[in-house]
């Protein structure tokens, strides 16, 4: 695989790219950052204070409709001092959260190694959580988590009934509601409702800077007054507070600029896409996408399919999908798909149609 890896990396460093957005160079990201910030007179911050930080702070709390927001270098970081903090508070390290989220599959076991979390499955497998859920997890709880969407399920979201009816049985148990919401900017489109009405229903919620905004790093949590104290207390126990956080900053205050009004284009372009793939022998989960990522199955194994695609690559200059691999379903393999503005300058079925000559190759499936 590390083979096909470094072909893909080579040939697709100079071809077209159809999904999600190509690749930056440091050096053209650092000119944006500096054309943006001398054009807007932004100033530094100093340990995340003042400057570009308050403004962005200011900002994202203002659409979010939260009295405070507190930048992080990272979303790991912001998740796992929110959820100590309410813990705390609380007086129980308990934590409901789905199994499949972010915190569980993708930071080696940090908020029970680093904070001395301790998780409790609010729901198992592709499936958003429920009052139900919640009511089925007995005991003392430090906290609650929902991820809008849920990424490691194909990026699915519960209806507003199913969300407002969890708000509602976290707070007549005195729950606090934490929402990792890294991609909470592209899930809106999909209730028709605006970002402060969605973070109203939780407690609090982490947004990150570079999915779905295109920043290089960074992220911010929404919350009350008195808790961001608490937060940037742990932003500097746990190794945050750096000298400068200036320039992912700026990037995040670009992207709120450059993206937030696009995702609802994104999202429709996607839900036509996925009927076209279907027609082309592909199969997607979900069947309508909840945002502009979704993931795409196949028939064959990832090295004979991976093989293909690469070669796709090499050949005719277009990236017309990354890398595959094998699903849970034998003889399955499966790839996300994340559909922003190089994606819907084409029309879906022109791709879904250059999807099935990348994946199956001229003879089809």
């Amino acid at each position: 695989m590390s083979d096909l890896q470094d072909r893909f990396r080579a040939a697709s460093a100079s071809a077209d790219w159809i999904f999600h957005r190509p690749p930056s160079t440091p050096a053209a990201m650092l000119r944006e950052l500096a054309d943006h910030a001398e054009a807007h007179d932004l100033a530094w911050d100093r340990y995340g204070e003042r400057g570009a930080v308050a403004q962005l702070e200011t900002e994202v709390a203002a659409l979010l409709g939260k009295p405070a927001a507190v930048m992080f270098p990272s979303g790991v970081m912001a998740q796992q001092a929110t959820l100590r903090a309410w813990c705390d508070r609380a007086g129980s390290r308990r934590v409901a959260l789905p199994d499949l989220s972010h915190l569980v599959h993708h930071e080696q076991d940090g908020p029970r190694r680093v904070l001395g979390l301790e998780l409790e499955w609010l729901t198992t497998g592709r499936r958003t959580a429920t009052a139900d859920d919640l009511a089925a997890v007995g005991g003392r709880l430090g906290a609650a988590m929902v991820e809008l969407p849920l990424r490691d399920a194909g990026c699915l979201l519960p209806s507003w009934d199913e969300l407002e009816a969890l708000s509602a049985a976290a707070r007549e148990r005195d729950v606090r509601l934490h929402a990792d919401g890294a991609r909470i900017w592209e899930s809106v489109p999909y209730w028709d409702r605006s970002l402060a009405e969605v973070a109203a229903l939780v407690d609090s919620m982490y947004v990150s800077l570079y999915k779905g905004l295109g920043g290089s790093s960074g992220a911010l949590v929404v919350c009350p007054d008195d808790l961001a104290g608490e937060l940037r207390s742990w932003r500097q126990r746990m190794g945050g507070t750096l000298f400068s956080l200036t320039a992912p900053a700026v990037g995040g205050l670009i992207g709120l600029r450059t993206h937030l009004d696009r995702f609802g284009d994104y999202r429709a372009w996607a839900v036509e896409l996925a009927a076209a793939l279907r027609e082309q022998g592909f199969r997607t989960f979900p069947d309508e996408p909840h945002i502009g990522t979704f993931l795409a199955y196949a028939p064959g194994t990832a090295d004979e399919v991976n093989e293909r695609v690469v070669t796709f690559v090499e050949e005719r200059g277009v990236v017309a999908c990354g890398l595959w691999r094998d699903a849970e379903v034998p003889g399955w393999v499966e790839t996300e798909l994340t559909c922003y503005e190089p994606a819907i300058r084409h029309d879906p079925a022109e791709v879904a149609a250059t999807m099935a000559a990348a994946v199956a190759g001229p003879r089809g499936f």
